[in-house]
Order: structure tokens, then C-alpha cells, then sequence
């Protein structure tokens, strides 16, 4: 039995067998060979291995995530059974009398050199697909596993050094009863996911991948931050009796999921979710959330190879309209950047891409993708509450060039005889101190703010959140961003506007308290954690909070910021 210490990143207990989730190797030595018709045969045979894989994997991605996302397993199967890129793999073996794995690394790093370097968006895109099969080709030929997360078919708890967005969005809930990683933090995306699809998750333990292996038993505990290894039979009781605690306290916040968010002296305040994908909504509902204050579109535009239509978004921006019945949904139009990445867009590598070429910034310069976004937004209007809010706005240029944009696509569409909502909200996120700043004037334009405090924190603090090494300067109750968020609440309810807050500090229980205080409109959080926000509130008498959070702006330390909210909140 053996013990790691992590960052506590979603809620909950999970047991379970690990499945580990790591890269193979697939590094191999050039070798003579001497029967060249054995070694295509070995090829051959490495080939149909692979077919009836990706056969598997499009079948199960297609049941489970949809027609778009098993489109790129058919694109995948079209490359393996391509004589242009086979047969000159199969000539190389027999005249050049080379092992299969060095003739297939060669003309597949051919092919991909010339593809990348083409004008053309499509064959761009085919490098990768190349790429993908190469790989899953070359595991065949060495005896490797590759591991596919939506293939998991027993209950497991996932370890890996990280989870991308996409690993995290093909886990399924049946079967994946947690998952536990090397780095991140309870900001990174598969922090966010794991709340999203309400498994626990503990991150951060620099050694899961190293010390864990597959089979073994694990306890993620969610709650604590802790990972246990082949746990002893006593501590496996007592842990099922601590999730049968959970559970019950998680049954008495149910009892207000239909509950309005009142603070104890009557003060209401909006309590709703951050979504991913339309799958999301069941959590929202099941949680008596009050709407969505954070649809995130980049997970319809990642785990494909190639941009959305503007069909496959209407239909996905129209399900959650229409789920969420008349209640507010805020969506975000595209952030891809920074740990976001589509490969298919063949973006330049950054040495620093969190403040590099990404979201609105991307989407100004790539204006016909940014179009294709709006109008799908615009048609989908009409089926619900809609808010569009643009990410990562730094100027008022910036929000002015991307607000015309969706006027001009409203008045193209309104032309064409489609129908668009006239009461449509358009704000921003706030997530570069610049932008908390100039709020007053931000405030003069816009129709609310969303405070993405995970960025505005790192951003002020110039710290990295997925750096452990800096992670002590992810500090969410700084009174340097307590001002910030103070500055950019005040400048709206000047102009009788609204605030919101997206990031996770909204669903922080240290952090509610100062934010009811600092007078936030709307909390918007995973799921998951609404209901126990909401009893938190119900607990908490606005006009205390008030003279709490004042007077935790005037402090100098984080340390002294904690300390008051936990005497005045009645926090453990």
C-alpha cells in the first residue's frame, strides 16, 4: 500500500482499478531483413490489425459522441487503405530489404512533409490523419498498445501525466469512476471536465504514471486530494463509508434544487453552470441550476479534423437553448489557444501561447470561421435565452470590431428572411487586468461582464496555473484581485448592468462569501458544486458579507483574507 498527495479537483470518491493512460513507446532500431515477402506480410497483417481497431472505434464514437466526431476515425480507415501511401511502403521493404517499421516511419514522414507544406486547408489536414494511422500502424508492428479512452469498457480509475480536452471528453461515465494525474491544477481543463462529468478527480501528484500501474486498486479521493495504492481491506471499508457520507450530504442539497439562491437576509443571486458539450445539460437540470452562465464552443471544434459547420453548431447552440427552456444561457464564442490546440488550423507554435494568437484575437483574423460561429448563434436565438459573450477582450476595439461583426451578420440573415432574437445580451469575459481596469468604460458598451477569474488570476499574479512550481501564486483571495473583481462589478451596476463570474473561484466555497459581499449578480460554476453553493448561501447574511469583504480589501496577505472570511462565514 502506498500513498500520493494531490490537489483535490473533483468532488467525490472513487475505487476502482487503474487504467493507465500514457503514450507507448514506439521508438525502434533499423534492421536487415532477410525474407522481404515475410516482412510485407508483417506489414500486411499490421494493417487489417489496425482496420478492425479504428472499425471498433468509429462504431463506439459514433454511438456515444456523435457522427462528427466518428467522421474522423472514417478519414482514418480511408488512409489505411490507400495504395499510394501503401504500396510504396510495401516496395520499399522488398528493394531496399529494410525492416517494415523504418519503410513505413520514412514514406509516412514523406508524405506528411509534402502534405503540410500545401496552400490547401484540406490536404494540410490529411498530414495529420497520416500521422494519427502512422502511429497506431507502428504499435501493431512493435506488439504496443495504444489506449483509447472512449474504448474503456469496466469500471477503472484513468492515470496519466495530464488529460488533453479531448482525452477527457471521450471518458465514459459508465466506466471511468475517476481519474488521477501527474501535473494540473484545479483550474486546468481536465480539472474542469472531471467536475463537468461529475467523477472525482485528484491532480497534481507529479508521480501517478510512475508509481501506479494497470490493475492496481486505487481510492481517489476527491474530497482530500489523495490517491491510495492497493489500499489495505480496512481502509477500503472505511472509505466506502465515507462516500456513503458524501452521498448523504449530497442527498440533502438535492432538497433545494428547486430552490431560488436567497441569501439570508433575502438578497437573490443566480446560481448557474459552465457546460462543455449539449451532454452537460442533464447535470445542469439535476442540479437546479438557474441556467448557463458558460457554454464553452471549443469542445465542438476539438476531436475532429476539420472546422464545425455552421449546421452542426445551429443544431448543438438549439439543443441547449431549447434544454434550458427560457433560462439565460451565456455562450462563449470560440477560445481556442493557450492548452486548447486544433491541429487542423495549423497555427504557428508560441513560445508563450496563453498570451499569445488565440480566442478573440484568432477569431478577428480568421473571420470567416468567427462568421460561420455567429450566424449559428444568431439562427439559434430564436430558441431560447441567448447571451454571446467574447473571450479575452483587451480593448474596446477589440469588442467593437467583433460586436459589428454580429450586427452584420444579423442584418445578412435578417435579409435572407431568418428569423433572429432581438433581445440578444452581448458582454465579455474579463479575464486581462487591463480590461478590469478601463470596466467603466468597458461598461458604457458592453451588456454585462463574465469575470474568468482562472486567467485574471494568472494574468495579475504572472504566474502560470498549470506550473505547480508557481502554483502558490494562484491565489483566488489576493485582495489585488479582490479589487480587480470589486472595480469591475461597480463599473457595471454604475451603468445597470450585470456581473458574473465564470471562473472556478465562483464555486469556491473561501470565495463565496467575498463575492455575495462584493456584490456579484451571478455565480457561475460546474454543476456539481451548485447545490452546495446554494445551501452556502442560504446561510449567509448579504449585509455581513458587505462589511467582511470591505474590510478584506484593505488587507495586505491572502493569509489575512482567509482568516476573516472563515470567522465571518463559519468556515471549518
Amino acid at each position: 500500500m502506498s500513498f500520493l498527495q494531490g490537489i483535490a479537483a473533483s468532488s467525490g470518491i472513487a475505487i476502482a482499478k487503474a487504467y493507465r493512460l500514457v503514450e507507448p513507446d514506439l521508438s525502434f532500431e533499423k534492421k536487415t531483413v532477410e525474407n522481404a515477402e515475410a516482412e510485407v506480410a508483417r506489414f500486411d497483417a499490421a494493417i487489417a490489425q489496425s482496420k478492425t481497431e479504428l472499425e471498433a472505434i468509429r462504431d463506439n464514437a459514433k454511438e456515444n459522441l456523435g457522427a462528427d466526431k466518428a467522421a474522423i476515425f472514417e478519414a482514418h480507415l480511408l488512409v489505411l487503405s490507400d495504395p499510394e501511401l501503401l504500396s510504396p511502403i510495401q516496395d520499399k521493404v522488398k528493394s531496399e530489404k529494410v525492416n517494415a517499421e523504418v519503410a513505413l516511419k520514412e514514406t509516412a514522414d514523406m508524405f506528411i512533409t509534402m502534405f503540410e507544406s500545401m496552400d490547401n486547408e484540406y490536404m494540410r489536414e490529411r498530414a495529420a490523419d497520416i500521422r494519427d494511422v502512422t502511429k497506431r500502424v507502428l504499435s501493431h508492428l512493435l506488439g504496443v498498445k495504444i489506449v483509447n479512452p472512449s474504448m474503456i469498457s469496466e469500471e477503472v480509475i484513468v492515470v496519466a501525466e495530464d488529460l488533453t480536452p479531448s482525452d477527457t471528453a471521450q471518458l465514459n461515465r459508465q466506466f471511468v469512476k475517476g481519474f488521477t494525474t501527474d501535473i494540473g491544477g484545479r483550474t486546468s481543463h481536465s480539472a474542469i471536465m472531471a467536475r463537468s462529468l461529475e467523477i472525482p478527480a485528484v491532480v497534481g501528484t507529479k508521480v501517478a504514471t510512475k508509481d501506479i500501474q494497470n490493475g492496481d486498486l486505487v481510492i481517489v479521493d476527491g474530497l482530500k486530494g489523495e490517491v491510495h495504492i492497493n489500499p489495505t481491506p480496512e481502509l477500503v471499508e472505511q472509505y466506502k463509508k465515507e462516500n456513503e457520507a458524501f452521498e448523504a450530504q449530497k442527498a440533502e442539497w438535492a432538497k433545494l434544487k428547486n430552490e431560488k439562491t436567497y441569501s439570508q437576509d433575502g438578497h437573490h443571486v443566480e446560481l448557474v453552470a459552465n457546460i462543455g458539450t449539449p451532454k452537460d445539460l442533464e447535470g445542469v437540470i439535476n442540479n437546479g441550476g438557474e441556467g448557463v452562465g458558460l457554454y464553452r464552443t471549443e469542445f465542438l471544434y476539438m476531436g475532429r479534423d476539420q472546422l464545425p459547420t455552421e449546421e452542426e453548431q445551429f443544431e448543438s447552440y438549439k439543443a441547449v437553448l431549447e434544454g434550458l427552456a427560457g433560462k439565460p444561457v451565456v455562450v462563449r464564442t470560440l477560445d481556442i489557444g493557450g492548452d486548447k490546440e486544433l491541429p487542423y488550423l495549423s497555427l504557428p507554435k508560441e513560445m508563450n501561447p496563453f498570451l499569445g494568437f488565440r480566442a478573440i484575437r484568432l477569431c478577428l483574423e480568421e473571420k470567416d470561421m468567427f462568421r460561420t460561429q455567429l450566424r449559428a448563434l444568431l439562427r439559434a436565438s430564436t430558441y431560447g435565452n441567448l447571451k454571446i459573450m467574447f473571450p479575452m477582450i483587451a480593448t474596446l476595439d477589440e469588442f467593437r470590431q467583433a460586436k459589428a461583426m454580429l450586427e452584420e451578420e444579423k442584418a445578412k440573415l435578417i435579409s435572407e428572411g431568418v428569423a433572429v432574437s432581438e433581445d440578444i445580451e452581448v458582454g465579455i469575459m474579463v479575464e486581462i487586468p487591463s480590461t478590469a481596469v478601463l470596466a467603466d468604460q468597458f461598461a458604457k458598451e458592453v451588456d454585462f461582464f463574465s469575470i474568468g477569474t482562472n486567467d485574471l488570476i494568472q494574468y495579475t499574479m504572472a504566474a502560470d496555473r498549470m506550473n505547480e512550481r508557481v502554483s502558490y501564486l494562484y491565489q483566488p483571495y489576493s485582495p489585488s484581485i479582490l479589487r480587480l473583481v470589486k472595480m469591475v462589478i461597480d463599473a457595471a451596476h454604475k451603468e445597470g448592468k450585470w456581473t458574473g463570474m465564470c471562473g472556478e473561484m465562483a464555486g469556491d466555497e473561501t470565495a463565496i462569501p467575498l463575492l455575495l459581499g462584493l456584490g456579484l449578480d451571478e455565480f457561475s460554476m460546474s454543476a456539481t458544486s451548485i447545490l452546495k453553493a446554494r445551501a452556502q448561501i442560504r446561510h449567509l447574511s448579504k449585509s455581513d458579507m458587505e462589511k467582511m469583504a470591505e474590510q478584506a480589501l484593505q488587507l495586505p496577505t491572502t493569509e489575512e483574507v482567509v482568516k476573516i472570511v472563515k470567522e465571518a462565514a463559519n468556515l471549518k
